[in-house]
C-alpha cells in the first residue's frame, strides 16, 4: 500500500495530510492512549538503566557505540523483514511506512562508517539481541496483531528520544557534522516528527480491535520494551569489561581527565609526542639492540658486584 505521504498519479484528492489528523479527539481507550499508559513504567525504568543514563550524560564509549548499532541492525532487519511480510494484512497495514519509517539501511549506513567495507563480516548478533529478533519473528509469523507494539516501541522512540540520543552521540564521540555514523537517527522523509507521530497514532487507533487485542498489544509492548532493557543491560557489562582493560606493558591506565594527548605513555602508543619528548627519546634508545646489549651487560656487572659484596 501507499504510504501516507506518497500521492498516486490522479489521486491527489486522496493525499491523506498530517494536519487531517492533528483535532481528532482521543479516547481513553484509543490503543495509542492505552499504549501510552500502560507502558509508562516499562519506559520509565528503560530509561533509568545506566546504560542510558550514561549516555544521556555523555558517557559512552566509541566501541560500545558502535555495538549497540550492531544491535540495532539486527532488531530492525528482524522488524522490517516481518513488517514486510504483513504489509497487505489489515492488523498491520495502515502502519506500513517504509519509506519514511524503515531504519535497516540507515544502519547499513553506520556500521560501514564505523566497520569498512567488510562490515558484514565483522558483526555477529549478541545473546540478549538474538532474544529479541526471535522474538519479533515469532510475533510477525504466528500473531501479527501484536507487531504492532513492535512498531510502536521503536519507532516513536526514534522520532523523540533518540533524537536527543542523536546530539549526544554526535558530541561525545565527536563524529562528523555530515552526520556519518548517525544515520540511524536521520529521517530524511519525515519532515515534521511531531505531526508525523500524531499520524501514526491516529492510524493506530483506526485499527479494528477488540478490547482483549488492544490488551495484548500492551503486553506486548511492555515485553519489547523488556528485550530493550536486556541489550542495555548486555552493554552495560560490555562497557564495565572495557573499563578495566588493562594497557600492555603493565603501565597504569589514562585516569580519563585532561587531554589524553598530554600523557606521555599514550603519546607514545598514539605517536603523537614531539621528538624533543625526553619521554620519547629514552623509550626510543632503550629499543635499539646495541643499547639493550650494553644494559644487559651493565646489569650483570652489577649484579656480580652486589654478590661479591654479600659474601
Amino acid at each position: 500500500m501507499p504510504s501516507a505521504l506518497e500521492s498516486p498519479e490522479g489521486a491527489e484528492e486522496d493525499i491523506l495530510r498530517y494536519e487531517e489528523m492533528e483535532d481528532n479527539a482521543v479516547s481513553p481507550m484509543d490503543l495509542s492512549e492505552l499504549l501510552k499508559e500502560g507502558t509508562k513504567e516499562s519506559h520509565d525504568r528503560a530509561e533509568n538503566t545506566q546504560f542510558v543514563k550514561d549516555f544521556l550524560k555523555g558517557r559512552i564509549k566509541k566501541e560500545l557505540f558502535k555495538l549497540a548499532t550492531v544491535a540495532l541492525y539486527f532488531t530492525y532487519s528482524a522488524l522490517e523483514e516481518e513488517m514486510d511480510r504483513n504489509k497487505d494484512n489489515p492488523v498491520f497495514a495502515p502502519l506500513y511506512f517504509p519509506v519514511e519509517l524503515h531504519r535497516r539501511e540507515a544502519l547499513a549506513k553506520d556500521l560501514k562508517y564505523f566497520y569498512g567495507e567488510d562490515w558484514k563480516e565483522k558483526i555477529q548478533c549478541s545473546e540478549a539481541t538474538q532474544q529479541y529478533v526471535d522474538r519479533i519473528h515469532h510475533v510477525g509469523q504466528h500473531e501479527p496483531e501484536l507487531l504492532v507494539a513492535h512498531a510502536y516501541t521503536r519507532y516513536m522512540g526514534d522520532l523523540s528520544g533518540g533524537q536527543v540520543l542523536k546530539k549526544v552521540a554526535q558530541r561525545a564521540l565527536k563524529l562528523p557534522s555530515t552526520e556519518e555514523g548517525i544515520q540511524f537517527y536521520v529521517f530524511d522523509n519525515i519532515s515534521n516528527a511531531q505531526q508525523f507521530k500524531q499520524l501514526y497514532r491516529a492510524r493506530m487507533n483506526a485499527l479494528d480491535l477488540d478490547k482483549n487485542t488492544k490488551e495484548r498489544i500492551v503486553e506486548e509492548a511492555n515485553k519489547a520494551f523488556r528485550f530493550n532493557m536486556q541489550v542495555f543491560d548486555e552493554l552495560d557489562m560490555i562497557g564495565r569489561s572495557l573499563a578495566e582493560e588493562a594497557q600492555d606493558g603493565g603501565f597504569p591506565v589514562h585516569d580519563g581527565k585532561g587531554d589524553i594527548r598530554k600523557c606521555p605513555y599514550y603519546a607514545d602508543k598514539l605517536g603523537t609526542v614531539s621528538p624533543g619528548c625526553p619521554f620519547h627519546a629514552a623509550v626510543g634508545l632503550a629499543r635499539q639492540p646495541l643499547v639493550q646489549l650494553l644494559l644487559a651487560a651493565c646489569m650483570a656487572v652489577a649484579a656480580g658486584a652486589a654478590a661479591w659484596y654479600i659474601l
